[in-house]
């Protein structure tokens, strides 16, 4: 469905994109996870024909990014990861705006955003503007939604939104899924890269890696280890120093350490187990 082959873009002396090549398949969610300044915005614009890239080309459903700019923008959704709708129209105002465009009505497609609209529609002659960040999330996804688009793009759609409407959001996107809609999405937030069926992890424009969750974890070169103790920021300071130490970084409330050869030191009033790798643990290594 889309095809990413070797895509640069600079903006002056910042390379924003270095050489990314990928492929999603039809029907999948596809997930860029990396932090701010990663890229995945300048990314997200190529694909939807808002800006072009300096080298490379890129292919949604088989038309050119550039020579079938027109044909794409009818067949994809696009949620850009500021909230663009107009905030002085109502809910129900923006929503029948966004179906004319596509030359659509809100009738004829609104199976497609019933599960999400619902649950704003009570508030349907309430200002764009005035709605909370849940809210919004959700009706800027029924807007890129209403003219059944065959890929659907979500740049960060759950950054600065409450942990259960995050929650809601991605059972939301499994649903739609499920009715054949390819969906890329990027995310700063490592945790939702598991909900994901293929990832690509990036940094600073270079893509680091890209497989499925599963296999990302499954390649962790080496043996990780818990570290917890009365001030884990002295005790940071105090591993790095020490060395049989490879890596050390606070993680939550304990230490992620990887030491040298499996070289594990006893260490007064300090507990050390080991621990299976998640994504971030990928990430951070990776980053090495």
């Amino acid at each position: 469905m889309i095809t990413v082959e070797n895509l640069t873009k600079s903006y002056g002396e910042v390379e924003a994109l270095k050489d990314i090549s990928f492929h999603i398949d039809a029907g999948k969610i596809f997930g860029i996870i990396g932090p701010d300044g990663a890229g995945k915005t300048t990314l997200f614009r190529i694909l939807t024909t808002l800006m072009m890239a300096d080298s490379g080309q890129a292919t949604v459903d088989g038309l050119d990014v550039v020579k079938d700019f027109a044909r794409i923008r009818h067949c994809i959704g696009y949620m850009p990861g500021r909230f663009s709708l107009y905030q002085d129209l109502t809910v129900e105002e923006n929503l029948h705006f966004y179906a004319s465009v596509f030359n659509t009505s809100i009738k004829e497609n609104y199976y497609l955003v019933q599960d999400i609209y619902k649950q704003i529609e009570p508030f349907k002659k309430r200002r764009a503007g005035d709605l909370s960040g849940g809210m919004k999330q959700k009706l800027a996804l029924s807007c890129a939604l209403i003219h059944r688009p065959k890929a659907l793009m979500l740049d960060e759609p759950t950054t600065g939104v409450d942990p259960v409407s995050r929650k809601e959001f991605w059972s939301m996107l499994q649903r739609l899924k499920e009715q054949g809609i390819t969906i890329l999405v990027s995310t700063p937030y490592m945790d939702e890269a598991t909900k994901c069926d293929h990832i690509a992890l990036m940094q600073k424009g270079r893509l680091l890696s890209v497989d499925t969750p599963e296999r990302i974890v499954a390649a962790y070169p080496d043996v990780l280890y818990a570290v917890t103790g009365d001030n884990n920021y002295r005790l940071l300071c105090k591993l790095k120093e020490n060395k049989e130490v490879k890596m050390c970084y606070i993680s939550g409330e304990s230490l992620r350490v990887i030491f040298h050869k499996n070289n594990v030191p006893a260490i007064e009033g300090v507990e050390i187990r080991q621990v299976a790798p998640t994504i971030e643990d990928c990430f951070i290594q990776l980053m090495q």
